[in-house]
């Protein structure tokens, strides 16, 4: 059954009026803020280190990172920006005016923290950067389907014929209308960023800002792209708290500012191929900071933060053998090998967007439905509603004796129970794939011959004991589809509409699917068996159905 195409028009139409170009506009002055606030909130917290301690610990961590890990994208004067610090906090020693002074080292700090960190981007280059971003996926996708040279100019098939959007993309449009939306996506792939990228714009929102690798701005072309679309950039070598609290008061005025923002929660790719099953707080938590803030600033009229859960689903992941060795080799310690990267120059960054876009399998984000910096589900208006229906008001979480107030004890409970919803809504608007099902029955099936083997041994066993019969391999598929279609019908998960084929035909897609692009296939039939050809890889795309109990219908 042919796809209805919907059209999304922008829900605002001249990009001067969208927060990002505010901010753009007012890049000077937003930069002054963010170190302004920096520099207080570090002020305040010194962990019972003294200002002195916390400066000398920073330049030292500095100096360390340039010797062992440097970047090209490094800006040039950075060692003789650190080395001339270092000579300040010496002279300031035995100075009368030397907290003066170590203050004033802490701006300078914090200054230059802030405009790494900023971002460039430009209304007149985001239209075109747009543009050249969904031609170019488009053509690659037609020159799947469409024969001949003629097939990268194309307009026989459109972007959204691969890509599905599902889940509640009305309801995100309402809500960016109404209140300022942080979008957490699920993280599998080096594609996400863009794919993510390419439905926003698709759903007529303003562009988002969002957090980008500072390694990444080493490819200009790159670096072009992601400025222009609205990255911020983020480097993660950097660990000293002056620059982590640089970073997340640069979130948290975003947010305030009214920008749209989108992170990845989980913080990197999943390297085991499951559902994120604990997410990182620190700048979660900046939704939640910004927005009692703006209730201390604006009161009842202030603008609300709605936060907005997305599933990305592939039939399959190209970094999946890769990400898989990574996982093993942190669990299983010496018995595993880590790997290089192998997505880290422009060519090899091109070579995977084409061979992804020459496979003939579709993608699906499924938007979930807001909610607001406490998890509870919010309507098209934004109000919030709590489990049982009840409206509520989030600026009551704040309030102690009449008023708002700081309590940071508070809000990271607060955080830490945004995190868990997150991660159930993950789970919920999670799709299932028959490239999933495949192989997760055939995983299972190994463990369940195989009782008194642990992980590693599974993924060790010779090749003529992971060959399954394929008739129980049909009833074991079967017996766990029915499951995840009782759970469907509550709500619990998504699932793909070619999950309810026939079941031959399901198996048969998933099993074409699941190693579409991969040299050495994970599963594969062959007269009435089905072979385990790489354990590994199987294990990966097995993950991501782990945590709904069915190993129990196996």
């Amino acid at each position: 059954m042919k796809r209805k195409k919907v059209r999304y028009s922008e829900i605002i139409p001249r990009t001067r009026q969208w927060p990002i170009v505010n901010l753009s506009k007012n890049r000077k002055k937003f930069i002054k803020e963010v170190t302004g606030e920096s520099f207080q909130n570090i002020k305040k917290t010194s962990h019972g280190k003294s200002l002195r301690e916390e400066l000398e610990m920073t330049v030292y961590r500095e100096k360390l990172r340039m010797k062992a890990n440097p970047w090209r994208v490094d800006p040039k004067d950075e060692k003789d920006f650190w080395k001339h610090i270092q000579h300040r906090l010496v002279e300031s020693q035995n100075n009368p005016k030397a907290a003066e002074l170590e203050d004033k080292i802490l701006e300078d700090i914090i200054g230059r923290y802030a405009n790494e960190i900023a971002g460039n981007f430009k209304k007149t280059s985001y239209r075109f950067a747009r543009a050249v971003v969904t031609f170019g996926f488009a053509r690659l996708l037609n020159a799947t389907r469409v024969k001949g040279i003629t097939s990268m100019f194309s307009k026989q098939l459109d972007l959204d014929d691969k890509i599905h959007i599902v889940g509640e993309p009305n309801h995100i449009r309402a809500l960016a209308k109404k209140g300022t939306v942080v979008m957490v996506p699920t993280h599998f792939s080096n594609l996400d960023s863009i794919l993510i990228g390419w439905v926003i714009q698709f759903l007529g929102l303003p562009a988002f800002i969002y957090g980008a690798g500072l390694n990444l701005f080493n490819i200009k072309i790159f670096a072009y792209f992601m400025n222009s679309l609205g990255a911020y950039k983020v480097d993660r070598r950097k660990k000293n708290p002056v620059y982590l609290e640089t970073l997340k008061t640069y979130s948290s005025l975003a947010l305030r500012w009214g920008c749209h923002s989108l992170f990845f929660p989980g913080g990197t790719r999943s390297r085991s191929g499951q559902i994120e099953k604990s997410l990182k707080l620190g700048l979660l938590g900046t939704t939640i900071e910004a927005q009692r803030i703006l209730y201390q600033q604006d009161g009842k009229k202030a603008k609300k933060i709605f936060i907005v859960p997305v599933v990305i689903n592939y039939q399959f992941t190209l970094e999946a053998p890769l990400l898989i060795k990574e996982h093993l080799k942190r669990t299983g310690q010496e018995r595993y090998y880590l790997e290089s990267d192998e997505f880290s120059t422009s060519y090899k960054i091109g070579t995977f967007l084409l061979k992804f876009f020459t496979r003939g399998s579709d993608i699906s984000v499924s938007i979930g439905r807001g909610m607001d910096i406490l998890g509870n589900y919010v309507d098209d208006e934004g109000h919030s509603y709590d489990q049982n229906g009840n409206p509520i008001s989030p600026r009551d979480y704040f309030v102690s004796n009449g008023k708002i107030t700081i309590d940071n004890q508070r809000e990271h409970t607060y955080v830490r129970i945004l995190s868990k919803r997150i991660i159930e809504e993950f789970h919920k608007y999670n799709r299932v794939f028959a490239s999933h099902l495949v192989a997760y029955t055939a995983f299972k099936m190994i463990e369940r011959q195989n009782p008194k083997l642990d992980l590693y041994s599974i993924l060790r066993l010779p090749e003529e004991d992971l060959v399954l019969d394929y008739a129980q391999f049909k009833s074991s598929f079967k017996k766990l589809r029915k499951q995840i279609m009782e759970m469907y019908e509550r709500n619990d998960v998504g699932v793909a509409d070619h999950l309810n084929d026939k079941a031959e035909t399901a198996i048969e897609f998933g099993l074409k699917n699941v190693g579409m692009y991969h040299a050495k296939q994970p599963l594969s039939k062959k007269d009435n068996g089905i072979v385990i050809q790489d354990a590994n890889t199987l294990y990966y795309y097995h993950n991501r159905l782990e945590g709904y109990g069915l190993e129990k219908y196996i």
